[in-house]
């Protein structure tokens, strides 16, 4: 019998993760008082609820700047969009194989050993998924701006600290970032049947608000303002963009500069996209995960590409595409809504993103714990989080990922101007974006791969989807994660610098609990 993943042969059986190789065969262990409450509607409205964000609603306007030319826009969401489905095809048949609390963390566990499954939990715990979080309720307080005038950035409650290029600071902003963050880490820690009646609420309420905006795009658009009408569609030279002015100090032209932009561009687009494997985090409490896990990965995340992509067409049909590019505060959507009805337009479309960015981050906060969860049964994380209170929810992960998620809203970026030596702070939520997208797929990149090693390490384990278009859909997923990867790494080493390096602490780490100096 061999034992994939283990981490100490003579742990007690309760103790030990919950996914087993046994002559080629995965067996499925039952994870301690998680109960399997969540139906195929709670499923998927966990892959949407946690992909529809902020993102949507914002970083067009960052990717326009970048790419110069709609039709470019709109390619760039689309290639992210191919990303998102060639990897839920692939990541289909693993969640179904092992529906297990951790999701992809037990995947890369199984397929590589503990240590990288320890690198994922860790980076998702330090980065990607507290990040997400963060960056989530940062947007959230960013639109409450818009009804509450003191919610603002630089109404301090502490003034910036400065370190070097960043500072810390905490502003009336960030306080309601952190209001949230804690709001839904309670509320989670009330049972799942809490947990899901927030998500799908808020997921139906943000989905037509979406699909609202898609329909208003398509009927009031196309006027003679429009993006379509009035910008060269490829030709980004045309509308007065240029290498040097979307990246200054970028030391490239013509197409190869492009090709490298087009790459960023797709940073937005892709974190909008980027937490559909949520759902496979609380794979434990998932009924007959075998049918649900695959139907709302492929639904939710199908549904939510073909919205993404219409909404970018609603955009370009309301607004001329230099509105996209300096949309107020990045906000191209209220920017669209108000060009048809107004200020009250705006409005309205300020209340939709808030509702989008409560039900996000619920969705992040609910699955994201349960990862924490995994690793502590595993002995690879406080043991305390690998426990669950008398309301069957892992509540210490919840909490522990709280205090960190609030940490991670309070830095702030520093700019210097050189003329006057005014100093002016604002966000790390582009700065969130690359750490996130840049660590993300690395580990998208082991996930995808991960289905091809248990095929050969597994070939007997029963797999009750079989991803379709295999070898080549997963392949296609690996080789545009990896492109995008060497582009982020040359265009802003900095930041995906960081993200990488964020991985790499967890390694010494992972040494400090195999050998049992953390408890």
């Amino acid at each position: 019998m061999e034992f994939a993943g283990s981490v100490r042969a003579g742990l007690a059986v309760e103790s030990r993760p919950s996914v087993w190789i046994v002559n080629g065969k995965i067996d499925n262990r039952k994870d301690p008082k998680l109960v399997r409450a969540l139906g195929p509607i709670d499923a998927t409205m966990i892959v949407m609820g946690s992909m529809i964000g902020s993102g949507i609603f914002i970083t067009s306007a960052e990717s326009s700047r970048l790419i110069g030319a709609p039709g470019w826009l709109l390619l760039a969401w689309a290639v992210a969009g191919l990303l998102t489905i060639t990897g839920a095809l692939s990541c289909s048949e693993l969640a179904t194989m092992m529906p297990r609390a951790g999701g992809v963390y037990v995947f890369l566990r199984e397929a590589y050993g503990p240590s990288i499954g320890f690198l994922y939990g860790w980076t998702l715990f330090l980065v990607i998924q507290t990040g997400t979080i963060a960056a989530v309720a940062i947007a959230f307080a960013k639109f409450m701006g818009v009804f509450v005038s003191a919610v603002a950035p630089d109404n301090y409650l502490i003034a910036p600290v400065s370190l070097g290029g960043y500072a810390i600071s905490l502003s009336n902003e960030q306080l309601m970032a952190i209001a949230l963050i804690a709001l839904l880490t309670w509320t989670n820690t009330r049972g799942l049947e809490i947990g899901k009646l927030v998500q799908n609420t808020f997921t139906f309420a943000k989905t037509a608000a979406l699909a609202g905006v898609v329909v208003i795009g398509l009927a009031f658009g196309w006027n003679a303002n429009c993006a379509a009408r009035t910008s060269a569609w490829w030709n980004s030279w045309a509308n007065g963009w240029s290498p040097q002015l979307a990246q200054p100090g970028f030391t490239f032209v013509g197409g190869l500069a492009l090709a490298l932009l087009f790459g960023k561009s797709m940073v937005g687009p892709l974190f909008a996209q980027t937490a559909w494997t949520n759902v496979t985090f609380i794979g434990s409490e998932v009924r007959d995960p075998a049918r649900n896990l695959v139907r709302a990965l492929l639904f939710g995340c199908g549904s939510v590409v073909i919205l993404y992509l219409l909404a970018n067409v609603a955009y370009l049909a309301l607004l001329p595409f230099s509105e996209i590019q300096h949309a107020p505060q990045n906000r191209v959507a209220v920017a669209a809504m108000a060009a048809v009805f107004g200020n009250p337009g705006a409005m309205c479309m300020a209340a939709a993103i808030m509702i989008s960015t409560f039900g996000c981050n619920n969705g992040l906060i609910l699955s994201g714990a349960r990862v924490y969860f995994a690793m502590a049964r595993d002995r690879l994380f406080f043991r305390r989080v690998g426990t669950t209170n008398r309301h069957h929810v892992p509540a210490a992960a919840l909490v522990a990922q709280g205090i960190w998620t609030a940490f991670l809203t309070l830095p702030r970026t520093v700019t210097t101007d050189t003329a006057t030596r005014e100093v002016t702070y604002g966000n790390v939520y582009t700065q969130l974006l690359e750490y996130i997208v840049s660590a993300d797929l690395i580990f998208y990149i082991l996930m995808v791969a991960a289905l091809i090693i248990l095929r050969r390490k597994a070939p007997a384990a029963e797999r009750p989807y079989s991803t379709w278009g295999y070898p080549i859909v997963p392949f296609m997923s690996i080789l545009l994660a990896g492109l995008l990867i060497v582009d982020l790494a040359w265009l802003a080493p900095a930041t995906s610098g960081i993200g990488i390096l964020i991985v790499l602490t967890g390694a010494p780490v992972y040494l400090l609990w195999r050998k049992g100096d953390v408890v």
